[in-house]
């Protein structure tokens, strides 16, 4: 069969066509968040987020409850309780994802332990996978990425200033801790609704992976942007197209491509320079 025929093939599947619908909206998402957390230097907190979600995904599968609707709040709890911890001074942002990604990590392990073990559920949600997104389950992404985007665009103009400027941003009277929130928000739901695609232990790929390709590149943060989110959308579907021809898992040959597209962004930076 060709690339077109194993495309068309890969269509017919109702799990893959829900995959590709909420993995490009994930993907875009990621990629436009992502160039803001990477020029803050708080890339890692959609890892750390991603842990707090594994948490609380343990916990809702423990008590029989849909994970999606219990890991929106703690997730948006837990990027609230991120920010202001960072803010306090008294611990670096670094610090403080570690602090928080491996406290949840370690609450989830033994909630899954001592309830279900590690049941095919629970992989599912660390690793990914296109089998699990259930109509429900998109119909409520899309729902999530929507507010994500839209979000993102009325607000694009107060997102740009506090990223490259805080102090400059406050001055001219612009609520500083509020559009940083925001933008952690934004996050905690990209990152929850990514969750059941790429799995929580390579969610937070799609934030760093694109941002900086682009960067490689691109020195303006409207081209930036412009080359994170096709890069991002691009890769996820070269992923998912090999991952249907070569039977590998979704998530990581998502993040293979984008790494591989990384490599090509580096060099073709170094001979523009």
């Amino acid at each position: 069969m060709t690339i077109i025929d194993n495309i068309i093939a890969m269509f017919s599947y109702g799990f893959m066509q829900r995959a590709l619908i909420v993995g490009i909206l994930v993907s875009l998402c990621a990629a436009l968040l992502g160039v803001s957390l990477v020029l803050k230097r708080f890339s890692m907190i959609g890892d750390g987020l991603s842990h707090v979600g594994f948490g609380a995904l343990s916990v809702a599968l423990a008590a029989g409850i849909s994970p999606l609707y219990i890991s929106v709040p703690v997730v948006i709890i837990a990027a609230f309780f991120l920010l202001r911890l960072s803010e306090s001074g008294k611990v670096k942002g670094d610090a403080a994802v570690a602090i928080v990604s491996s406290v949840a990590l370690a609450a989830g392990v033994i909630v899954t332990s001592v309830s279900s073990g590690m049941n095919a559920d629970v992989y599912s949600y660390m690793f990914g996978s296109i089998l699990a997104m259930s109509v429900p389950d998109v119909v409520f992404s899309v729902i999530l990425s929507v507010i994500v985007l839209a979000l993102y665009v009325l607000f694009y103009n107060k997102i740009f200033a506090v990223t490259f400027d805080e102090r400059f941003a406050h001055s001219n009277g612009t609520n500083v801790r509020g559009y940083t929130m925001l933008l952690s928000i934004l996050t905690a739901l990209t990152v929850v609704i990514g969750m059941r695609l790429m799995g929580t232990l390579l969610i937070s790929s799609l934030i760093i992976f694109p941002a900086l390709s682009a960067m490689r590149v691109f020195s303006t943060f409207r081209a930036v942007i412009i080359c994170a989110a096709a890069t991002s959308v691009l890769c996820f579907f070269i992923g998912m197209v090999l991952s249907f021809m070569l039977s590998i898992p979704a998530g990581a040959s998502v993040v293979a491509v984008n790494f591989a597209v990384f490599c090509v962004f580096a060099v073709a930076g170094k001979l523009k320079s």
